[in-house]
C-alpha cells in the first residue's frame, strides 16, 4: 500500500513518459513533463524553507495547476486550490484563515494576488516548474513524511460566513482512489472529461486515477457547459469514455434534448452524484447509451470524497429516487436515529460515516471539528470518530441506502453543499439590508433570498456577486416589509417556505 500519492506518479511516468496525462485540448503535459515540472517546483519550494504548511495553487484552470499540486506534496506541503473565478472577498477570507507563507500562480493571477495586498513569497509557475530538481533532497523530504501527513485543504461553505478548510491526508486519499477504481473500473485506457473546478474534492476522481494508471484526463473548459451540442462534440472529438459528474452537468445535455441529435458516443461509464437524478432525464441517457454503466456516487467532502455507489441495475418509476446503495469497501456508514440507536429498515436517520476515509477536520477550527466528527455513539469501549453529515436517509426494502434530505440548513444546489447562513451572513453585510433569510426549493432547485431594509434588488445582486461563488448566488430575491417570526421570535422559515 503507497504512503504517499506521488509514488502512482513515480511508477507511470517512467513506463508512460509520452503519454498525455491532463489537456484542455489545447495545451498538455504528457507524464514525463508532468513529473519533472512538480519535482522543479517541490524543489524550489523546500529550497525557500517551506515544509510541512499549505501552499496556494492561484492558477487558472490548466494541466499546469496539477503539475503544481504535485509539485507542493513534492516539498513536503500541502496544495490549497483557489480558482480565478472565486469572489475577491472569498479569497480575502482564505487568505486570512491560511496566512499562507507561498503562493503558486500563474501570469493571468498574478494580478488578482498582488491585488490582495499580499506580502509573502509569490511564485510564478513557469519559473517554479523550471528550476532543476535536486534528488537529494526531494528524497530527504520524502523519507520524512507519513500517510497522516495533509495533502491538500479545500473550502466549503461555512454557516458563519466564513468558508470552512477541510484537510485531507495521504492516507484517505490513496484509500478513496483505491476503492473508487475498483469500483468503477478505471485502467490505462480510461479517458476522463473533468467536469468539476479544480478546487473541489470532486477533481480528485480523475486526477488521481489518471496517474495511477496512465489514464488521460481532459479538463473540459467551462464554457462548453453553456453549449450542450459544442460539449458532446468535445467529447466525441477527444473520444472521452469515462465521465464523474454532477447531475446538472448531465441533466443539461439531455434537458436540452440533446441526445435526440448526438450522443458521446465513446462514453461507457458515467458516474454522476451531489444531487438527485430525476428518473425523467435519467432514462433518456439510458436510452441513448443503453450498454453504458452507470453509478450514483454519494459522499461528502469530510469523508474525502464519495462514500457510497449503487450501480443502476433496474429501472425505476418516476417518482422512486436512485438509491445511493452500499459504502465502498473500508468504509463504514451508521445510520442513525435522532437518539442515537440504528435506524430500522425504511425508519429516517441521519447518515455517519466512520473509516480511514475521515479527512482530519477544519483547518484552524477546532470547535467546529469537535462538532461534526465526534465519537461512535454505539461504542463505548474505544476512540473511533465518525463523521455526522446532516443527511438523512433510509433504508430501502431491498436493504439499500436511499438519500432522502438534509438536517439542517445546509443543501445541495448545483453540485455544492451550500450552508444557506453564509448567504444570509454576506447578504445582510449591504448597508442597507437589515435582515436576510435564504430558502432552497428543491423542486426548482432554486435559492429565494427574502430581505429587509430597502436594499435595491440589482445593486444587492450586484454586491453578492462581488462576494459569493456564483454557484451560491441566489435564483430570486424579495424583499418583506417584515421577516414572518415563530412564536420564540426566530425567523420563520417554513412559512417564508410555504410548508
Amino acid at each position: 500500500m503507497q504512503r504517499n500519492v506521488l509514488e502512482y506518479l513515480e511508477a507511470t511516468a517512467p513506463r508512460l513518459p509520452d503519454k498525455v496525462a491532463f489537456s484542455n485540448g489545447a495545451d498538455a503535459l504528457t507524464f514525463a513533463q508532468l513529473h519533472r515540472a512538480a519535482r522543479g517546483i517541490g524543489t524550489r519550494l523546500a529550497r525557500e524553507g517551506l515544509d510541512h504548511e499549505p501552499v496556494v495553487v492561484f492558477m487558472e484552470k490548466h494541466p499546469r495547476s496539477v503539475a503544481a499540486f504535485f509539485g507542493v506534496v513534492y516539498s513536503g506541503c500541502f496544495y490549497v486550490p483557489i480558482d480565478e473565478e472565486m469572489p475577491p472577498y472569498r479569497v480575502e477570507l482564505i487568505f486570512q484563515t491560511l496566512n499562507p507563507r507561498a503562493v503558486i500562480c500563474d501570469e493571468k493571477t498574478r494580478p488578482a494576488v498582488e491585488k490582495l495586498g499580499y506580502a509573502g513569497l509569490l511564485l510564478d509557475y513557469s519559473d517554479a516548474a523550471e528550476t532543476e530538481p535536486d534528488d537529494g533532497l526531494l528524497s530527504a523530504i520524502r523519507d520524512r513524511q507519513l500517510d497522516t501527513d495533509p495533502l491538500y485543504i479545500v473550502f466549503t461553505s461555512g454557516s458563519t460566513g466564513v468558508p470552512k478548510g477541510v484537510v485531507a491526508c495521504h492516507r484517505s486519499v490513496i484509500d478513496y482512489i483505491e476503492q473508487l477504481s475498483a469500483t468503477l473500473g478505471f485502467s490505462e485506457e480510461t479517458v476522463f472529461g473533468n467536469q468539476t473546478p479544480l478546487y473541489f474534492d470532486a477533481c480528485l476522481k480523475e486526477l488521481y486515477p489518471t496517474i495511477k494508471f496512465g489514464a488521460t484526463t481532459y479538463l473540459i473548459p467551462k464554457s462548453l457547459f453553456l453549449f450542450p451540442i459544442k460539449l458532446v462534440d468535445y467529447l466525441n472529438e477527444h473520444r472521452i469514455n469515462t465521465v464523474c459528474w454532477v447531475v446538472s452537468a448531465l441533466t443539461m445535455i439531455s434537458g436540452f434534448r440533446v441526445l435526440e441529435k448526438k450522443v458521446p458516443e465513446y462514453l461507457h461509464t458515467i458516474a454522476f452524484g451531489s444531487e438527485v437524478f430525476p428518473i425523467r432525464q435519467f432514462r433518456l441517457w439510458r436510452k441513448a447509451l443503453p450498454e453504458a454503466k452507470f453509478t450514483n456516487l454519494y459522499g461528502p467532502t469530510e469523508a474525502t470524497g464519495m462514500s457510497c455507489f449503487y450501480h443502476v441495475d433496474r429501472d425505476f418509476a418516476e417518482d422512486e429516487v436512485i438509491p445511493i446503495g452500499r459504502p465502498f469497501p473500508n468504509t463504514g456508514i451508521l445510520l442513525l436515529t435522532g437518539d442515537d440507536r440504528p435506524a430500522a429498515p425504511g425508519e429516517l436517520g441521519e447518515i455517519c460515516i466512520k473509516g480511514t476515509c475521515l479527512t482530519m477536520g477544519y483547518y484552524r477550527m477546532p470547535e467546529k471539528t469537535a462538532e461534526c466528527f465526534v465519537q461512535n455513539p454505539l461504542n463505548d469501549t474505544y476512540p473511533e470518530l465518525i463523521y455526522r453529515t446532516g443527511d438523512l436517509g433510509r433504508y430501502n426494502e431491498r436493504g439499500e441506502l436511499v438519500f432522502v434530505s438534509r438536517k439542517d440548513y445546509q443543501i445541495k444546489h448545483m453540485g455544492h453543499r451550500i450552508e444557506l447562513q453564509e448567504i444570509e451572513v454576506v447578504a445582510a453585510m449591504h448597508p442597507e439590508v437589515a435582515q436576510a433569510c435564504a430558502v432552497y426549493e428543491p423542486e426548482k432547485d432554486h435559492i429565494r433570498l427574502y430581505y429587509t431594509g430597502g436594499a435595491e434588488a440589482a445593486a444587492l445582486t450586484a454586491f453578492l456577486k462581488e462576494k459569493l461563488p456564483r454557484y451560491m448566488l441566489p435564483n430570486r430575491m424579495e424583499e418583506l416589509e417584515r421577516m414572518p417570526l415563530t412564536p420564540n421570535g426566530k425567523v420563520d422559515r417554513k412559512a417564508l417556505a410555504g410548508e
